[in-house]
């Protein structure tokens, strides 16, 4: 670690924020403090004992900086600001960055519309929400639209009274038609007052007054009208029903619950956040923290309040934690300015509100058991399955697996691949593309040979320029070499994969993943001996997934090529073929293969290819054909 002592030692005792950068001067955590000469100061004692995440990330840190601001307010909201910008390394994140649905009511309207947005803007509407459910919200806004016949239009109205026809919802009594002028702003505005009732919670008129249109219906036997007027009935009672768990939770509140996997230092964890608007829960939602091992409830929820409500336009009146968050009174300083009037942070100690932060933290436990699951599942797929795999060929392990194929027709387009596989899982970015360049014809072990012979010399190259640097950090993509290296076939592939290390100085265990007559995997090739594969296991589906990955990346590289190649190669060796015409060839033929099943005729046809030079175009393939026959 770098001597900072200096450094140290012109911190000022003010409010501001500080910035740790690593040796690639990335930016790897941001934090807050009251005062910089302390907080900063903190970091660098022999014992810090804040947990492995700071203690690991101070080992990192090569310089930092600091601003310096008016308050520690000003500190808390430039914090949030560079962490949401630069997502350092270190800084407990938030993951979900969602963004909310609202119904939002157009009042300023002469003819108000009931919509879906994302924003809650301060403008003449009225909003209701947020909801964590989009589809929610686009199936309530089309029940009211439907119950209450108002419009969808993006018409102005009163100005385009008349000037288009009535749309379809109108025709369908989906709509009572103000577009038309003859609906009357007082009658719409009546419409527009029972759909807020509605919004607010106010259900009872609209199911007594559904259920006697459908009653009335009925006894006059128009059975279809009934049937739509019972539908729409069934419609409110289910979002009424959904209602009864919240009475008496009062007005806008969020409620939130806290899970942690505690013996796990790198853990995660979970917040669960309970929505009541209006005194009603309108819904919940989950969201995952990151780098939360070894920290406070109260830590965790400090970062979830400032990065959660941070990209939220609703602020409600009452946040209920289950434990008083770190800089609890900033917080709701900082809170009560972003919604323009007080906010609260309230711990119930007991009651009902008091069992609703159990039951928020009750879920995000479930929550955080269910992903334990999954992972351990995942586990088993991906590290379980390649320690199977090491186990079978009598390897300490294999963290790190690569795969090699070629692809080629009839030796046109020659390629390799390179697929890497990383505890189990593909790392994608270590993907690479291999075009042959010293092998002319369909010879697949020279391709491979080739393929091998760049891949691991230009690895080699790549540590010596680390050595003679005296770098820590790789240079290239190819410094990394594998734990395993697999190939697409038996003991062919395997004795050219070996061949190549042997002629680097490389010693790296080689396997052939070889495939049945149905083109199956039924083993692993290795050391002169198949062994058999258990086929229920992870590891065989390890392997068949990497074999499958390793031909699917070939395949994709060599369809690239090919239809490049065919489309310029091909057509730029002959003679008059320049871009214009190679361009109206394909337009019209669509692949190379139809052009050379073209007669001169046919090629003639096309007005930017004269008649002379489609004989050429004609001759150029066909007696080229005789020529190879």
């Amino acid at each position: 670690m770098a001597d900072f002592s200096e450094e140290l030692k012109k911190l000022p005792a003010q409010p501001g924020v500080y910035i740790m950068h690593d040796a690639q001067d990335a930016i790897i955590y941001v934090g807050k403090a009251v005062n910089l000469h302390n907080r900063v100061r903190s970091y660098f004692r022999k014992i810090v004992g804040r947990g492995p995440q700071i203690d690991r990330m101070v080992k990192q840190i090569s310089r930092f900086e600091y601003i310096v601001t008016d308050s520690e307010l000003e500190a808390l909201i430039l914090e949030n600001n560079l962490i949401k910008e630069h997502r350092p390394k270190y800084n407990t994140m938030l993951k979900d960055d969602k963004t909310y649905p609202y119904i939002k009511v157009t009042v300023g309207e002469d003819y108000p519309r009931v919509l879906f947005s994302r924003q809650m803007k301060k403008d003449k509407s009225r909003y209701f929400g947020p909801f964590s459910s989009s589809q929610a919200v686009r199936s309530t806004i089309e029940l009211i639209n439907r119950m209450y016949g108002l419009r969808d239009c993006n018409r102005v109205l009163p100005r385009d009274f008349g000037k288009e026809r009535p749309c379809l919802n109108f025709h369908m009594d989906r709509c009572c038609g103000p577009c038309t002028g003859n609906v009357a702003p007082e009658d719409y505005r009546k419409r527009i007052d029972m759909a807020l009732e509605f919004l607010s919670g106010n259900y009872k008129p609209v199911i007594r007054d559904l259920t006697a249109k459908m009653e009335k219906a009925s006894e006059e036997m128009k059975f279809e009208e009934a049937i739509r007027w019972r539908d729409l009935l069934q419609n409110v009672q289910q979002v009424a029903q959904k209602q009864k768990m919240s009475e008496g939770l009062g007005e806008n509140r969020d409620i939130l619950g806290v899970a942690v996997e505690k013996e796990n230092a790198d853990a995660d964890g979970v917040v669960q956040v309970f929505f009541v608007r209006d005194g009603k829960l309108m819904g919940r939602e989950h969201h995952y923290m990151t780098h939360v091992g070894g920290q406070s409830e109260g830590a965790i929820l400090s970062e979830f309040i400032k990065q959660f409500y941070a990209a939220t336009p609703f602020v409600p009146k009452e946040i209920f934690l289950p434990t008083e968050a770190e800089d609890h009174a900033l917080l709701e300083q900082w809170l009560s300015a972003r919604r323009g009037n007080k906010v609260t942070l309230f711990v119930p100690q007991r009651g009902k509100k008091e069992k609703l932060v159990e039951l928020a933290g009750q879920n995000a436990a479930l929550i955080l058991q269910k992903d334990r699951e999954r992972l351990r599942r995942e586990e088993g797929r991906t590290i379980g399955a390649a320690k199977e795999i090491a186990e079978l060929l009598g390897l300490p392990s294999v963290r790190r697996m690569e795969a090699y194929d070629i692809s080629d027709i009839s030796g046109f387009a020659n390629v390799g691949s390179m697929v890497v596989y990383e505890n189990g899982k593909p790392k994608r970015s270590d993907y690479r593309k291999f075009r042959i360049k010293s092998v002319a014809g369909p010879n697949d072990y020279a391709c491979m040979r080739e393929v091998l012979t760049r891949r691991f010399r230009h690895g080699l190259e790549e540590r010596q320029e680390m050595e003679e640097k005296n770098l820590d950090e790789e240079v290239g993509s190819f410094t990394r070499f594998p734990d395993l290296i697999m190939m697409d076939g038996g003991r062919g592939q395997v004795n050219i994969a070996t061949a190549v290390l042997a002629e680097l100085g490389l010693d790296i265990p080689v396997c052939g993943m070889v495939k049945d007559d149905n083109h199956r995997t039924r083993g692993l090739f290795f050391h002169n001996v198949e062994l058999p594969i258990d086929t229920s296991g992870e590891g065989f589906k390890l392997i068949t997934r990497i074999q499958d990955e390793a031909h699917r990346f070939a395949i994709e590289y060599h369809r690239s090529l090919r239809s490049k190649a065919q489309v310029t190669s091909r057509l730029d060796a002959i003679p008059g073929i320049g871009p214009a015409r190679k361009k109206a060839l394909m337009r019209h033929f669509k692949s190379i293969e139809d052009i050379i099943a073209a007669s001169p005729e046919e090629l003639a046809a096309i007005p930017e290819i004269p008649e002379r030079q489609a004989q050429e175009i004609w001759k150029f393939f066909h007696e080229k054909e005789n020529k190879e026959s």
